[in-house]
């Protein structure tokens, strides 16, 4: 049974996650105004997504899947014949935007960046399409989201036990909202919901390229 220090922590990072998607889509909003971009959505729905007690269970019982290293989520394992079309903290841009080089990627296949289980599956809405969410442990213990949005297929449900380079999922186009591309996200906040794609605050995000470089090989 978790303490009540835990449970304490538990909603002060739900309240502030909550404020900070209402900051953000504020920001969001004026953003893509100015820049007539697409205006992502955060979707409400009744999503139910694997909760941390279960995936902690999860890992400490099957530690073959905690993370030994970490992959590029296309062109596996190195991006060969992507490019990041939108990097992280371009126009505050929370996440990437892989497009293949010289040629539509409409369909091209998506891979998880590292051994964890699937926390998430489901339509997020316009704007975000299909969604995968996935948790990896690393070995110190430290729990990393990665997110896959605007598939055309997946090909993983929630609880499935995933291995690096595991195909999940087809690149998509939300839907037709957007160019075919795959938009990629790493979180080291567990709690953080799909969404808002653009933000001032950063916090709980990571730069996906900068740490997967640095994390190529643990253990």
């Amino acid at each position: 049974m978790r303490s009540d220090f835990t449970v304490i922590k538990t909603i002060r990072k739900k309240i502030l996650g909550l404020y900070l998607i209402v900051q953000s889509l504020v920001f969001t909003f004026v953003l893509c105004s100015e820049n007539k971009l697409e205006i992502p959505k955060i979707f409400e729905s009744s999503r139910e997504e694997l909760g941390p007690d279960s995936i902690d269970k999860f890992f400490s019982e099957h530690n073959e899947y905690v993370s030994d290293g970490f992959d590029f989520p296309v062109g596996k394992p190195n991006a060969k014949g992507y490019m990041d079309k939108q990097p992280f903290g371009k126009n505050f841009h929370l996440g990437e935007d892989w497009n293949a080089v010289g040629r539509n990627d409409y369909g091209d296949p998506v891979y998880a960046v590292s051994h964890g289980i699937v926390k998430f599956v489901g339509d997020e809405g316009p704007g975000w399409g299909t969604v995968i969410m996935i948790t990896h442990l690393l070995p110190n213990g430290k729990r990393i989201n990665s997110l896959y949005a605007h598939l055309s297929k997946i090909n993983v449900s929630k609880g499935d036990q995933i291995r690096k380079g595991k195909m999940i999922g087809r690149i998509g186009d939300a839907n037709g909202r957007y160019g075919p591309h795959l938009h990629f996200e790493m979180r080291d906040d567990f709690f953080l919901p799909t969404g808002p794609g653009y933000s001032r605050d950063p916090s709980g995000y990571l730069n996906p390229k900068v740490f997967i470089r640095k994390n190529r090989k643990l253990k």
